[in-house]
């Protein structure tokens, strides 16, 4: 595997004449059109195949597979353009395999919208090991809000992947509860309650276990929110259940905020099976344009995580977004950023000719461009920046990552993940 950046004057042609490596291939692992045009600091993942097989008429996906004795999936894996599903035609190229060969071993999964496009669902998959849908919220009496979450469900068991239920604070007012949270770790009896709905609802969907995201509880709340994932995990893992529970980005004990008071990562830790670390949103909607999960900082959480729990327990939270500041920006009336994809960010800097940069501090693209004579500040997720984080997974000994969110379509990602993990789902 190499991530080549391109510069300016290359072409997908010349890039694949200067490597040996159709441009077809280079376009497919990429998400982007073969004679697409790209931007100048545009980061590409490349491959170079092993085997490959052109299709024959009376092929299929199964039939192929059994042939070189792989996986349908494994088929999906090196073939990122197949979107899951059986888009063969005659004289078609396959890769079979790569001259790469996986060698790190860890857990990947991430977070989806109930209205993730079913052809990014089925693309996505096959290079994951579990899907988790936001999100489940709860009233105050301890029942769950409905989630349209089946198909999400159904599609990660159909290519072999687990699924998560989440719940969370998250109320239908688009934020998260503290007063919800409180009033819940303060009655015994409304927590029996939440318990059974959550479980009933798990059995009925086919969950296979529980993600909890409780943010902005408060100090207050801290002990109490520990006590209420002990009790979920030892009901929960006596029915074969896994659970999981979020912490906010803490590098200290006496981190002061709601968002990281309420979160005593050593009690939590030893409460559940696993820990998501939320590494990202330094560069957030309404802040100051930065980096979203500058690689120091997200390295300062992981190195204060450690000295409270078991490497082997913590998830790495993976940024897969970015944001479109305006600028200049204003600190005391900040204008809302909105959040674009890796995709959409590229075809941004195409459109408005911006050059893209790279920060090698923080380990993250970014690049500049003007609109209706106004400046704009884009930073985002790239080949690079995501491959600079999933290195701290072996660096210290982690479970694993997951990321927020896999509703942005992002084909290199899943190109990268397929190069150098071999604990994707293998089904």
């Amino acid at each position: 595997m190499i991530i080549h950046t391109v510069k300016s004057g290359e072409s997908l042609y010349s890039i694949g004449a200067d490597y040996g490596i159709s441009p077809a291939l280079i376009a497919q692992l990429n998400g982007i059109a073969e004679n697409g045009a790209l931007a100048v600091g545009q980061a590409l993942i490349l491959r170079f195949p092993r085997q490959t097989h052109i299709v024959r008429a009376g092929d299929s996906l199964y039939s192929i597979a059994a042939a070189y004795g792989v996986t349908v999936n494994a088929l999906f894996r090196a073939n990122p353009a197949l979107y899951g599903g059986e888009n063969l035609w005659q004289g078609q190229s396959l890769v079979i395999s790569y001259t790469d060969v996986p060698e790190l071993d860890f857990f990947a999964g991430g977070y989806a919208y109930t209205f993730t496009p079913q052809a990014l669902l089925n693309q996505t998959m096959p290079f994951i090991n579990v899907l988790i849908p936001f999100t489940y919220g709860f009233r105050s009496d301890g029942s769950l809000y409905s989630l349209d979450d089946s198909r999400l469900v159904d599609t990660a068991k159909r290519y072999g992947a687990a699924a998560w239920m989440h719940l969370s604070t998250y109320t239908e007012g688009d934020r998260f509860d503290t007063q919800l949270a409180t009033d819940l770790l303060a009655s015994a009896g409304v927590q029996e309650l939440l318990q059974t709905a959550v479980k009933e609802n798990m059995v009925a969907k086919g969950y296979d276990g529980l993600d909890v995201d409780f943010e902005f509880i408060g100090r207050q709340n801290a002990a109490p929110y520990a006590d209420f994932l002990e009790k979920l995990t030892q009901s929960f893992n006596a029915d074969g259940y896994t659970v999981a529970a979020a912490l906010a980005p803490k590098t200290r004990d006496d981190q002061t905020g709601d968002l990281y008071e309420g979160h005593d990562y050593a009690a939590v830790a030893a409460a559940v099976n696993y820990v998501l670390l939320m590494t990202y949103e330094w560069g957030y909607t309404f802040g100051p344009p930065l980096a979203i999960s500058p690689l120091p900082s997200v390295k300062r959480v992981v190195e204060y995580a450690l000295t409270k729990m078991p490497a082997e327990k913590i998830l790495l939270g993976i940024s897969n977004y970015g944001y479109d500041w305006t600028l200049p920006y204003n600190p005391d009336n900040p204008t809302a950023a909105p959040s674009l994809s890796t995709e959409e960010a590229v075809a941004l800097a195409l459109s408005t000719g911006a050059e893209i940069q790279y920060d090698e501090e923080a380990q993250a693209p970014y690049f500049y461009y003007y609109k209706d004579g106004v400046r704009h500040e884009v930073w985002y997720e790239d080949v690079r920046s995501i491959n600079a984080r999933l290195q701290l997974i072996p660096q210290y000994g982690l479970r694993g990552c997951l990321y927020w969110n896999l509703t942005r379509p992002n084909t290199g990602n899943l190109s990268l993940l397929a190069a150098i993990n071999k604990g994707v789902n293998q089904n």
